[in-house]
């Protein structure tokens, strides 16, 4: 597979290193799926260490978000992580290893599965704009709207007259919602189907795996360059100043993790959350406390 030139520039952030600039034309085979791109440590346990070194910082970062969300709803800041890849490309993993650093009563997750009948009355971005986080929340789409210019068009599920449309309503929609202060993340976790063959493999060889394994991935396996294709425009289009895309190289899971906890701690900074001031007279009520 031919190597994606992400590795010039360590000092720049990783969102930086992974962005797709707006306009660009995606070929994803130019990209190296094992590649480890901004990684300043040296494999497995360096990216475990520097992980979990990550946790404080985005537990407190979290918190304040939090706070600020409960204490001025008006103006406060959110986040949405939009997860998108392949299957077995790790969304699940990702979740459990980067999510799993911080407080779940500051989390909203929602995994998208095929619309419901109710759904389907809808607008295809009616439930997702009902799934956005609230004020101080962050929020994890587990696949997202991206799946009506994916599955929708590789399966031909509406004619092509429609989902074309869907491209500029999603850049509308997103610049909607992080004009209301959300800041969006999406992360596309990029995977080789070699990778994916081994994985399918892993899940069949193992009994405690089964459950994770669905025949009708082999199907979709069959159909790759079309899903390709399809996330090659998806991800040209639809990468903007306000809601860029970030390509995460994931044959190697310890990188994945690394990144997209990389990738939330930047977007956390650039909020740089407050601490609500007290609503109360601080002086006053320390000394109600002392006298109780």
């Amino acid at each position: 597979m031919a190597s994606h030139d992400m590795s010039a520039g360590e000092s720049r952030r990783l969102s930086d290193l992974l962005r797709i600039l707006p306009g660009s034309a995606v070929d994803l085979s130019s990209y190296d799926t094992k590649a480890a791109p901004g990684f300043p440590g040296d494999g497995k346990k360096d990216a475990e260490r520097l992980r979990l070194g990550m946790a404080d910082e985005l537990s407190d970062l979290q918190e304040r978000l939090f706070a600020d969300g409960r204490s001025f709803p008006e103006t406060a800041k959110s986040v949405l992580v939009v997860l998108q890849g392949m299957d077995t490309s790790g969304k699940g993993g990702t979740i459990s290893h980067v999510f799993g650093l911080m407080a779940p009563a500051g989390l909203e997750l929602t995994a998208f599965k095929a619309p419901t009948p109710e759904e389907r009355k809808h607008d295809f971005l009616w439930r997702i704009t009902n799934a956005l986080p609230g004020k101080g929340m962050i929020g994890i789409f587990d696949r997202s709207h991206y799946e009506d210019v994916l599955i929708v068009r590789v399966e031909n599920l509406v004619p092509p007259d429609v989902w074309g449309k869907r491209y500029e309503e999603i850049n509308a929609w997103e610049e909607q919602v992080a004009a209301s202060g959300t800041r969006i993340v999406k992360c596309f976790l990029h995977i080789s189907p070699e990778e994916q063959k081994a994985r399918l493999a892993a899940r069949l060889a193992d009994p405690s795996k089964y459950w994770k394994y669905n025949p009708g991935d082999v199907d979709v396996r069959g159909k790759w360059a079309e899903y390709q294709e399809a996330y090659e425009v998806a991800l040209s289009t639809c990468s903007t100043e306000v809601a860029p895309w970030y390509v995460v190289p994931s044959d190697r899971k310890w990188y994945r993790n690394w990144a997209v906890a990389t990738l939330l701690h930047e977007a956390m900074l650039s909020i740089d959350p407050s601490w609500p001031p007290a609503t109360f007279d601080v002086a006053t009520e320390k000394a109600r406390v002392a006298s109780s």
